[in-house]
């Protein structure tokens, strides 16, 4: 059995164990109306970007969201885990080469940073990942929700 990825359990079906806990703050989210939901996360070592849809999910009672990863500045690199399709996740950006060996040195220039700006007149938020360099790798325009 391979290495899943956040709240996954390595069942693509309806929520389990400590899925049930994600799937329940989704619904929540949606049922009250909150809206450009995007979560940034790190402590991880790679950088990505994955977009969660309920059309694509097993469990669908939930308004579509981003997920933004990035990391690690200075510590080895691996390639993220499998994804489960539990909530609909489609990467749309990974950083690292599938079967690459893991835990690549610092030295190997395999780093990676995000970053966020939300234009104050059009409130569009601009989500970027770079490499150590500051290569731009992925960026996407998130025009807000009413």
């Amino acid at each position: 059995m391979g290495t899943y990825e956040a709240w996954a359990n390595a069942d693509d079906g309806a929520p389990l164990g400590r899925e049930l806990e994600l799937a329940g703050l989704l619904f929540f989210i949606k049922i009250s109306g909150i809206s450009n939901v995007v979560w940034l996360t790190a402590d991880v070592h790679y950088a990505a970007a994955t977009w969660y849809n309920p059309a694509r999910a097993r469990f669908t009672d939930f308004t579509p969201f981003w997920e933004f990863v990035a990391g690690p500045i200075n510590a080895g690199t691996f390639n993220p885990g499998q994804i489960d399709r539990t909530f609909g996740a489609e990467v749309r950006f990974q950083s690292v080469p599938e079967g690459m060996k893991q835990n690549r040195p610092p030295t190997e220039g395999m780093q990676y940073y995000g970053t966020v700006k939300i234009d104050g007149a059009t409130e569009v938020m601009t989500v970027a990942l770079h490499d150590i360099a500051g290569k731009t790798l992925f960026k996407t325009d998130l025009n807000p929700e009413s």
